[in-house]
C-alpha cells in the first residue's frame, strides 16, 4: 500500500511524530501541509493526517485542507493524529468532521514537545502552571505510534 502522511505543526512536535511514523511503515511520502507541493491524494492507497493541537483546535491549514478534500480523504484508509500532552475526550469530535471520523481506521493522541525557546512568554507561563514543567518537555509516545502503525496496518 502507498502511504501519504501529512502534518501540521506550530513547533515541530507533529513533524517529529509524522517522522517516527513513517520510520516504522517503511516506504512513505511524508508532506508539511503547509507546502503548495503535495502530491494528488488519488495516488495513494492510505493516508495519516496529524496535527498539533493548540488551545483546543488543529492548525488552520490542517483544517483548510481537511474542509477541501473530505470526500477524497474519506474513501481512503485514513489514520488522523494529534500532537499534545493532554487530549479531551471532543477533541477529535471538535476539529474534524464527522465523515471522516468515522472513516478512520485509527485515531490517537500521541504526545507531544514542549520547547520553550520556541514559545512566547504567555504560552511558558501557561505550561509552567499547567504542566509544573518550565524547561524543554519531550512525552512523546512512541509505544501509542506502534500501536496506530500496527491498527492502521491490519
Amino acid at each position: 500500500m502507498t502511504t501519504l502522511i501529512l502534518y501540521a505543526s506550530k513547533y515541530g512536535a507533529a513533524k517529529i511524530i509524522a517522522g517516527r511514523i513513517a520510520d516504522k511503515m517503511g516506504d512513505v511520502t511524508i508532506c508539511d501541509i503547509k507546502q503548495s507541493k503535495i502530491p494528488p491524494i488519488s495516488s495513494f492507497d492510505r493516508v495519516i493526517i496529524g496535527s498539533s493541537l493548540y488551545a483546543g483546535s488543529i492548525r488552520r491549514e490542517a483544517k483548510d485542507f481537511i474542509a477541501k478534500n473530505a470526500d477524497e480523504l474519506s474513501g481512503k484508509t485514513l489514520g488522523l493524529f494529534l500532537s499534545c500532552f493532554a487530549q479531551n475526550d471532543d477533541d477529535f469530535e471538535r476539529n474534524f468532521p464527522s465523515e471522516l471520523l468515522q472513516a478512520a481506521k485509527v485515531k490517537a493522541a500521541l504526545g507531544g514537545v514542549f520547547d520553550p525557546k520556541k514559545a512566547n512568554a504567555i504560552e511558558r507561563l501557561i505550561v509552567k502552571a499547567v504542566m509544573k514543567q518550565a524547561g524543554y518537555l519531550e512525552r512523546i509516545d512512541d509505544n501509542a505510534i506502534s500501536q496506530f502503525v500496527s491498527d492502521l496496518r491490519n
